[in-house]
């Protein structure tokens, strides 16, 4: 029997560190986790809530070009928030491209820096709760 309780990161290559630092902290309001080791590369553990996304500055195997149109039909990593409306005004302002999701839920996808798919979905405040 396997015994899995959570998700504890996800990984996403970058290809400029500072270029995803500023979308991850400054657009999306992720902080900095300090506790990340030298690991030969340059790097960044953000936290979300108890979970992380690890940014890695290596070289990316995956094309960044011809990729689906909308996200949500590409690999991607789905993260809870609260109100999803104020998220949208936030990527608008930063003139983040986004496109809600085609099932009828309160969720969007949008596109880091590199590429890589970020779905967002509004979930009410308890289900964030430990």
């Amino acid at each position: 029997m396997v015994n899995i309780q959570s998700i504890l990161h996800g990984t996403v290559i970058v290809a400029d560190l500072d270029v995803s630092q500023r979308f991850y902290c400054d657009v999306l309001g992720l902080s900095i986790n300090p506790d990340r080791p030298d690991l030969g590369y340059p790097g960044l553990w953000l936290d979300v809530g108890p979970q992380q996304i690890h940014l890695m500055e290596l070289s990316n195997p995956d094309p960044v070009d011809g990729r689906p149109v909308h996200g949500g039909r590409d690999r991607h990593i789905a993260l809870a928030v609260i109100d999803l409306d104020q998220l949208l005004q936030q990527l608008a302002a930063a003139g983040i491209v986004y496109s809600v999701s085609k099932s009828g839920r309160k969720a969007m996808f949008c596109r880091d820096p590199d590429g890589n798919t970020l779905e967002f979905i509004e979930t009410p405040l308890h289900e964030h709760l430990p």
